[in-house]
């Protein structure tokens, strides 16, 4: 990419478009197309070709998605299959009918069945079933890549899938009911500290394992696969490291300096037990993740203190 392309980023305020944005402005990108859902719905067929026809972007980085965590996607799995699915096709499809020169597209790696061996290899896509608590999402993302895959092959597009694993960074949500663990447990353990509650409740056993990557290491990853990946397969983005739930609340816990106890809720969902990402393909072609978990849980923290109003 020219620093001077015309470069459109997809869902620029969420947490993984942000991070975009600002490592495109980082190595000095200009031409930056940035549109809130306000401004362009991109559910809407004709309103997203009209923007592609009047802007003409030479890239696309897809970051545009409604996510959530396990309450929003059990809950309204209607609208997690329904919007990503129209966020995507008419995002690609508007791609390809303007000439955009290249696309990326970014899924999650929930994609994967919920009991594919471990570590995931992005072989193992449709292998088995998916986790039921967010299949709706899971079926959307799923779709996007094939998308992808059949765009290159009828049109010769250059589109690429990546599927970073449990995100966390600043511009997290940080909504109890819609959002992820790892914000979840900010919040939880911050407002237990202020109020002096002698516990936290943390949903399910605590005994899942999870793997955590900053968001600017997945805006760094989307930037360099973009400039050296021509790859159809999807590419994982993550740590290649994991620990357990209760770990993470036990990391969180010290990090917020709350002094009680925890108490889990085995009642709630535990979902997929495991969802280590194999990282061997990023790896491979010279890319590397690189804050380590408690150094990133200290930077979102203090960016939580200083926006939580």
């Amino acid at each position: 990419m020219d620093k001077s392309s015309k470069i459109f980023v997809a869902g620029h305020r969420g947490l993984v478009g942000s991070a975009i944005v600002r490592r495109l402005e980082e190595e000095g990108f200009t031409n930056l197309l940035l549109r809130t859902s306000q401004e362009l719905d991109l559910r809407d067929q004709e309103k997203t070709l009209s923007f592609f026809t009047a802007e003409r972007p030479d890239y696309v980085f897809l970051a545009a998605a409604r996510v959530g965590g396990i309450v929003a996607n059990n809950t309204k799995p209607a609208d997690f299959i329904y919007d990503n699915l129209m966020i995507q096709s008419n995002t690609i499809h508007s791609s390809f009918l303007t000439g955009v020169k290249k696309l990326l597209f970014l899924g999650s790696t929930c994609i994967y069945p919920r009991m594919a061996p471990q570590p995931i290899r992005e072989d193992a896509l449709l292998t088995g079933p998916l986790e039921p608590t967010n299949e709706a999402y899971a079926i959307a993302k799923i779709a996007g890549i094939k998308m992808c895959q059949a765009y290159n092959r009828q049109h010769g597009t250059r589109y690429i899938s990546a599927m970073p694993t449990n995100l966390y960074g600043p511009n997290d949500n940080f909504d109890l009911t819609t959002s992820h663990v790892l914000p979840a447990l900010i919040r939880k353990f911050h407002e237990a500290k202020v109020s002096a509650s002698p516990t936290v409740s943390i949903w399910g056993s605590g005994t899942p394992f999870r793997e955590f990557v900053h968001v600017d290491d997945v805006a760094d990853a989307s930037l360099y696969l973009m400039e050296r990946y021509e790859g159809w397969d999807p590419v994982n983005v993550g740590s290649g490291e994991e620990l357990t739930i209760g770990d993470l609340a036990r990391l969180i816990k010290e990090t917020v300096g709350f002094d009680g106890e925890l108490v889990f809720d085995s009642s709630k969902p535990d979902g997929t037990p495991r969802k280590l990402s194999d990282v061997n393909r990023i790896h491979g072609l010279g890319w590397r993740h690189r804050i380590p978990l408690n150094e990133g849980l200290k930077n979102v923290y203090q960016w939580y203190l200083a926006n939580r109003a």
